[in-house]
């Protein structure tokens, strides 16, 4: 068997193990292994597999690496992850299913107007700066609320979840709890946050997306 099958056998048994020790039931989180950078030859046994959803973040990357293999595999789930610039918003509605990365008005209003060209609508996660860093993306927590109405009323997008990416310190579980508890303000069943060094953390919390990418492929060339 392929060594990133083994893998993701590995991670999804130690989830498993995870949510049995928690006593948690109805909770099956999904891993987006985060193939950016890898060849599809490192990428094509997970889907062998049977893996289903996987994250990029690079637009034309994605585009060469993802156009035929979507069309081979229609049940694939493609996850954009990485920061996304307006004018590629054109190329990333026909082949992407979901959006984690949705941080600004002018954003919201260019995945609108693309959804409706291409009769195409995505699942979409509002990235938040949840640690309150000035050198990350995402909404402020005082501005959700007023950000995810008007993505809701003004854009008509199809808002799930949440997404942060938690500042590298030790407040790990006070940053998954901050995100916790705004996403059940809002009533969000769905929460993408837990990587490859926290994704059993993340498990505590009932996260519904971890984006496992180095734990699967290894090193990034």
């Amino acid at each position: 068997m392929h060594k990133n099958v083994n893998q993701l056998i590995s991670i999804e048994r130690e989830i498993q193990e995870k949510i049995i020790e928690l006593n948690y039931s109805n909770y099956k989180p999904k891993i987006i292994a985060v193939s950016k950078t890898f060849n599809m030859s490192d990428i094509l046994p997970l889907i062998n597999h049977g893996q289903r959803d996987f994250g990029e973040n690079k637009v034309q990357e994605a585009m060469e690496k993802w156009t035929d293999i979507k069309n081979n595999f229609p049940n694939i789930k493609l996850h954009m992850i990485g920061k996304l610039q307006t004018n590629k918003v054109k190329y990333v509605i026909p082949l992407f299913d979901y959006i984690h990365s949705l941080d600004n008005i002018r954003l919201a209003e260019k995945i609108a107007d693309q959804q409706i060209k291409f009769k195409k609508e995505l699942k979409i996660f509002i990235q938040v700066n949840i640690g309150e860093e000035n050198q990350k993306n995402g909404i402020d927590i005082e501005n959700l609320e007023s950000f995810y109405n008007k993505c809701v009323t003004e854009f008509n997008l199809k808002i799930v979840g949440l997404m942060c990416i938690p500042p590298n310190n030790d407040n790990i579980s006070i940053n998954f709890l901050k995100m916790k508890d705004l996403a059940n303000n809002f009533n969000f069943l769905e929460l993408s946050m837990g990587m490859s060094n926290d994704y059993l953390k993340a498990c505590e919390y009932k996260y519904t997306y971890f984006r496992i990418g180095k734990k699967i492929f290894g090193s990034r060339n």
